[in-house]
């Protein structure tokens, strides 16, 4: 019998996978969902603030939307360093916490500055769903990981999409401080989920030893990681880079003008509601066929189906395209994930899986200001155009860049 510091990562990790994944899906999506909320009421609530004038609200609110998403972006790699060291758990608990403590903080600035610094640090203390995706990624058996991390994947954009339709019912009940409060004492239930439901085994010493050895440069091959992050930035740029002109294009489509905001609403949503039907069947499918096959083939298919929404001539032909490329997308993060995990030793996963979930915060901002440049100077359609020739040659670049997974390392192996 093999002593606890000679096993292999599956033998030592995987006893409490199920459980595990649940409490996480559960609590992604409730903190997603309080992260997202506020959209619909931003501007009221920056308005509520003391910010007068059209175009001071609409710049507030903007700068208050994306503090969060920019300060998570800087902070993912050491979240995940740290897990890595000290466990993914704890992570976790932090992360939720954290979070439900500055969600109800936010309910009750007193100014439009509080409400960017209290969602500056909400980036900073939150990071609850990358943190279960590290933690789920790392315990799921390698051959059920493209599953499990899909059906997680579909947890996390479900609460993309229910955020903003909440956000919009609740504050007219309750208020918008009182939606604030009560998205903090949800995260709160998760907090306690996650501290008396989630376990996490004993980490052989070695293993944890091994961490802080050798970082980047120890990668025994950084193209297929490099290949990762990139395509992870791609997914986010195709499913942003429309943000900004949807209600524009949709305008074009639609006679009746009153009926152009709840059209563009619909198009967001049939992509997201496409990943969420699609991310655990491409998982699951990724874990037969391999996870680099799906990969290229969701860029391909996503990319040519950017074409023809450049040319559509009515708003029930985007909805559905967009519906479709959802689909498609749906298998990318669950894949990016699993080869990232499979392409690196057990004690550098978590950081690596964070400087993932950082080039995917990239792409969600490079997207909207790349898809409003293009769209403003060149026209609507390139939008469409480019974004589609960037996944096709990123398709190439993963095809070029693929590889055969990494073998089981033990801890005794990696230390070498």
């Amino acid at each position: 019998m093999s002593a606890p510091d000679e096993q292999s990562p599956d033998q030592w990790e995987d006893k409490h996978w199920r459980r595990n994944l649940a409490v996480c899906l559960v609590g992604s999506f409730t903190t997603i969902v309080a992260m997202t909320l506020l959209l619909p009421f931003l501007p009221l609530y920056v308005e509520q603030l003391g910010v007068s004038g059209h175009a001071a609200i609409a710049q507030w609110s903007g700068i208050a939307y994306g503090a969060t998403f920019f300060a998570a972006a800087l902070v993912a790699p050491i979240w995940g360093r740290l897990a890595d060291r000290y466990g993914r758990k704890l992570m976790l608990i932090r992360a939720s916490l954290g979070m439900a403590v500055v969600m109800s903080l936010i309910g009750m600035a007193h100014n439009v500055w509080e409400l960017v610094a209290l969602r500056l640090l909400a980036g900073f203390a939150g990071g609850y769903a990358s943190g279960s995706t590290i933690l789920v990624a790392t315990q799921t058996p390698r051959a059920r990981s493209g599953w499990a991390l899909g059906t997680l994947s579909s947890g996390i954009m479900a609460g993309n999409l229910v955020g903003p339709l909440i956000g919009g019912v609740l504050p007219p009940l309750i208020g918008i401080r009182g939606t604030f409060w009560l998205a903090g004492g949800v995260i709160f239930l998760t907090f306690i989920a996650t501290t008396t439901l989630i376990k996490e085994e004993p980490r052989p010493a070695r293993a944890r030893h091994n961490i802080s050895r050798g970082g980047w440069k120890a990668l025994p091959n950084k193209r297929p990681i490099i290949a990762m992050l990139v395509t992870g930035l791609l997914l986010m740029l195709a499913t942003m880079s429309i943000e900004p002109i949807i209600t524009l294009y949709v305008a074009h489509l639609v006679e009746n003008s009153s009926r152009v905001t709840l059209v563009s609403g619909v198009v967001m949503a049939a992509a997201a509601l496409g990943s969420i039907l699609s991310a655990s069947r491409l998982g699951k499918l990724a874990d037969r066929i391999g996870h680099w096959n799906v990969i290229i083939g969701a860029l391909l298919v996503s990319g040519l189906l950017l074409i023809p929404q450049a040319f559509v001539t009515a708003a029930w032909q985007l909805i559905g395209l967009r519906f479709l490329m959802g689909l498609a997308l749906g298998g990318l993060l669950p894949c990016v994930t699993s080869v990232i995990r499979h392409s690196v030793v057990d004690g550098m996963a978590g950081r690596i899986l964070g400087y993932s979930t950082s080039a995917q915060f990239v792409g969600q901002v490079a997207g909207p200001l790349l898809g409003g440049l293009v769209g403003g100077r060149i026209g609507m359609r390139a939008v469409f155009l480019g974004t589609s020739a960037l996944m096709v040659l990123g398709a190439a670049g993963v095809y070029l860049s693929r590889t055969k997974p990494i073998r089981h390392f033990t801890p005794e192996e990696s230390s070498r």
